[in-house]
């Protein structure tokens, strides 16, 4: 009866959770104001994303797989693939019958981490498909184009397919020049190989080390239980059975979600624990005393470890903790700012040649592997990093410490508000960054106002030496918004 408890108070705790998604979502829908009216803007931060069978339809994915075949001139190979989510099979038939129909030749690469595919497409195909929605909760999905390297697909490509897409006209071909189709199971395997391979795997191995994993019945329930496996862990494992319906918890891996996680850690003596996103492309981590490690922190522990064994820049979004800022300098490399994007750091990582790049929400991207976010790797890796001998608890300390504090606001004007913000910033007299929205340097601490790319809202973020600083920072930055809001509704 308890356990009937417990799971309908997580149950109404999501339902309120789903509802502010439902909220969110309509930022991706109308957000693009052209000449002609208003127009759809397809593709937000990650992708094409809605609640499935109602906005992300067999029709849009089969369209939006043509609308590649059309863009690839009708010449190509495509790998298509999904996520655990139950309406995965049903999108993934259809863009596979998309883009069948434009000549493209299509290989089913079946379930799988979005990073797996990604890594199969770099080596074995021209393009890629991925349906999924990530972190988002269970009646979403989306879809998503990966690049011929591996990476997601450009900005710029992005938009010219959603051109292809509103056009409506698209490269179709005659029944004899339809696309070939086979299937590759293999997918999964060749992802850990490959990883094992991208890290010190004997020394690993070696420590026989003990982790608790919640893959949370998403894609990465295909491959982390076996990487670790392979690498010589005991591993025990909370929902390792793929099941779309993510029966337990909500696929965002959130620290309030992951008490099954931090319990079992600590009553097992384990090493550390992790857990993955639904796509598997993110890993967080608890440590040994079942402490979740701050996204921040784990970004900046990765990167002193990195940077102790090959000088290089770093590369991370506006949104980052000051934490990866300090290691850089310490380190004596150059670290590169970018917009908010995982698709904007591992291009910037690419131009520049940077050692390691990432964002502070677990998405960890190790160039000499791929250019990506990549959860498995991350979770090799910082074994690889514990191998040295410290506890998880100790690597954590060995960064730099900052408070933060964030917070979000609806928008009914984002690009008005936007440019008055930026113009009463100005005004200020300090050091400003406007790569996405603005971020204003105080001599202790900053903050960042930037909004949202696929929500009607404005985020806030905000970092100081001291908590209560921290908070009056990001209360500055919200009034600001609040301000500008009131002021666009005006014009």
């Amino acid at each position: 009866m308890e356990y009937h408890k417990i799971r309908l108070i997580k149950n109404k705790v999501e339902e309120q959770i789903q509802v502010e998604e439902q909220i969110r979502q309509l930022g991706t829908f109308f957000t693009l104001i052209t000449m002609g009216g208003l127009s759809m803007a397809l593709f937000g931060t990650n992708g094409v994303r809605g609640i499935a069978n109602e906005y992300i339809t067999p029709e849009l994915s089969v369209n939006l797989a043509r609308s590649l075949g059309t863009y690839m001139s009708s010449k190509g190979t495509v790998a298509i693939g999904c996520d655990t989510r139950i309406s995965g099979q049903m999108l993934k038939s259809a863009a596979i019958a998309g883009a069948l129909s434009t000549g493209l030749n299509v290989i089913d690469v079946g379930s799988a981490p979005t990073p797996s595919i990604q890594y199969y497409v770099r080596d074995h195909a021209d393009a890629g498909i991925v349906i999924t929605a990530s972190h988002n909760p269970r009646q979403y999905n989306g879809i998503k184009f990966i690049a011929g390297d591996g990476t997601e697909f450009p900005r710029d490509g992005e938009k010219d397919i959603e051109k292809i897409y509103y056009s409506g006209k698209y490269s179709i071909v005659s029944w004899e020049k339809t696309g070939s189709f086979r299937t590759d199971p293999d997918v999964n395997a060749y992802y850990i190989r490959n990883i094992i391979n991208s890290v010190n795997a004997e020394t690993i191995r070696g420590h026989s080390f003990k982790v608790v994993i919640d893959t949370g019945c998403g894609a990465g329930s295909l491959t982390l239980p076996f990487l670790l496996r392979a690498l010589g862990c005991q591993v025990l494992t909370l929902e390792a059975q793929p099941d779309g319906t993510f029966p337990w918890r909500n696929p965002e891996p959130l620290p309030e979600a992951l008490t099954e996680l931090t319990n079992l850690v600590k009553m097992t003596g384990a090493d550390l624990g992790a857990a993955h996103d639904g796509d598997a492309d993110r890993i967080v981590f608890v440590d040994e005393n079942g402490q979740f490690i701050n996204d921040d922190v784990l970004l900046a522990m990765v990167a002193k470890y990195m940077l102790e064994h090959e000088k290089g820049p770093v590369v991370t979004p506006v949104s980052s903790s000051q934490r990866i800022a300090d290691v850089a300098k310490d380190a004596g490399v150059e670290l590169y700012w970018t917009a908010v994007g995982s698709i904007n750091v591992a291009r910037k990582m690419m131009e520049v040649n940077a050692v390691f790049g990432g964002e502070g929400n677990g998405g960890l991207i190790f160039p000499k592997h791929q250019y990506c976010r990549d959860g498995a790797m991350g979770c090799a890796k910082v074994l690889e990093i514990l191998a040295g001998g410290k506890k998880l608890s100790e690597l954590a300390k060995s960064v730099p410490h900052y408070f933060n504090e964030k917070t979000k606001t609806p928008s009914k004007n984002k690009q008005v508000t936007m440019e008055i913000v930026k113009k009463e910033a100005s005004e200020l007299g300090h050091k400003l960054d406007t790569t996405d929205g603005v971020k204003i340097w105080y001599e202790d601490g900053w903050v960042l106002i930037r909004p949202s790319g696929t929500e009607p809202i404005f985020r806030i973020y905000a970092e100081a030496k001291k908590q209560d600083r921290a908070k009056e920072l990001m209360q500055e930055g919200l009034n600001m918004v609040l301000k500008a809001e009131k002021s666009s509704t005006l014009k």
